[in-house]
């Protein structure tokens, strides 16, 4: 089985609705920060927008964001931290071209079997099989390698355990993996691995406590922080193994974004909020494929920066999204705050892990 793009089908803006609807209205921000009344508000989905008479497309999207018209009708999609007084931002909220807004949500549908108004099992639960998401994953990955930008959210269980540690920094060694999305936790841990072996003062291969492991996280952060930098620790410490390592080694980003609870917190972490999500929507902007590993707080807030699509050499191509939690209630959060085009697997993180390297490294 080999992986294929699926074909965009544009809209037709040669009939109606699209011809006789009016021009899109805006009005420029007067107050740094926040948009005018009746504002237009961002999806996951492609918006074109009708501006003289031509319809243009947002290329580079977000959900709950805004719409200013630059010059030469360049269309820029803002935080609304981030309007400027004299940013002309679009207005309507209805989408079906009434107020020269067009919401496309059947750019990628793909003909079908005729499907039942009644079956089994059509949700996503721990009874689902996913043979076939890991074989269509497997495929994915193996083209995206070679033709795009494959984004990685990760919680600390995916270094809490032995092998899935290693199967991760593998992915990162063989080109799977060009940026990665995490907190404090997961890199502090990672080190703790790779320098004590232990993850919350847990054995990483036989998880059983060591005496006075409660200790071993702060004297990593702690090291880490007179270091001056991951780099310079990694160093100091002779490490040659773990995500952080092979992430320094292979110069793959390694974003980690603040929390209130965070020890330490390690050299390179975004301790403003506002910040992180500014460095991650640049990685959000690039991705092609996303694949979340229980982590809910960075599942939630990549899939709200990420479209489900991009715009590549004036082509339209799907973002793909995975969802990875051994919780139901965790893969299905981000589908319930509006991201509808996820994939969801219902599993833990190592096996997970383990499965994609061993069939793909």
């Amino acid at each position: 089985m080999s992986f294929k793009l699926p074909e965009y089908h544009s809209p037709n803006f040669a009939k109606e609705p699209f011809i006789s609807a009016p021009n899109v209205k805006t009005e420029r921000v007067t107050l740094k920060g926040i948009a005018p009344d009746n504002y237009h508000a961002t999806s996951i989905y492609p918006e074109y927008f009708k501006i003289d008479g031509e319809w243009i497309l947002a290329s580079e999207s977000r959900m709950d964001c805004v719409v200013v018209v630059n010059e030469n009708k360049k269309l820029d999609v803002k935080e609304f931290r981030n309007l400027n007084v004299g940013d002309n931002v679009v207005l309507g909220r209805r989408e079906n071209a009434e107020d020269g807004i067009f919401v496309y949500v059947d750019g990628f549908i793909q003909d079908s079997a005729e499907e039942q108004s009644f079956a089994f099992r059509s949700g996503r639960t721990r009874e689902s099989s996913y043979s076939k998401d890991y074989d269509s994953l497997y495929e994915l990955l193996k083209y995206e390698k070679d033709n795009g930008y494959i984004l990685w959210a990760l919680g600390p269980a995916v270094i809490f355990d032995h092998d899935s540690k290693n199967a991760m920094s593998q992915l990162i060694d063989n080109g799977y993996v060009d940026a990665i999305f995490a907190g404090n936790a997961l890199a502090t841990h990672d080190l703790e691995g790779s320098v004590l072996k232990t993850a919350l003062g847990q054995d990483i291969y036989t998880q059983y406590s060591v005496f006075n492991g409660h200790y071993n996280h702060i004297d990593i952060i702690n090291k880490a922080r007179r270091a001056g930098s991951l780099e310079k620790f990694v160093e100091n410490e002779n490490i040659t193994d773990g995500v952080v390592y092979t992430c320094i080694k292979n110069n793959t980003p390694l974003i980690l974004a603040g929390s209130i609870r965070d020890d330490g917190p390690l050299p390179p972490v975004i301790a403003n909020v506002y910040d992180a999500q500014d460095t991650m929507r640049i990685h959000c902007k690039k991705a092609t494929t996303v694949i979340c590993l229980a982590t809910q707080l960075h599942t939630i807030a990549t899939g709200n920066m990420t479209p489900m699509y991009k715009v590549e050499n004036d082509k339209i191509r799907p973002v793909y999204i995975y969802t990875v939690d051994i919780s139901e209630f965790g893969v299905n959060k981000l589908r319930d705050r509006g991201s509808l085009e996820v994939t969801s697997v219902v599993t833990n993180v190592q096996d997970f892990l383990v499965n994609i390297a061993n069939n793909l490294v």
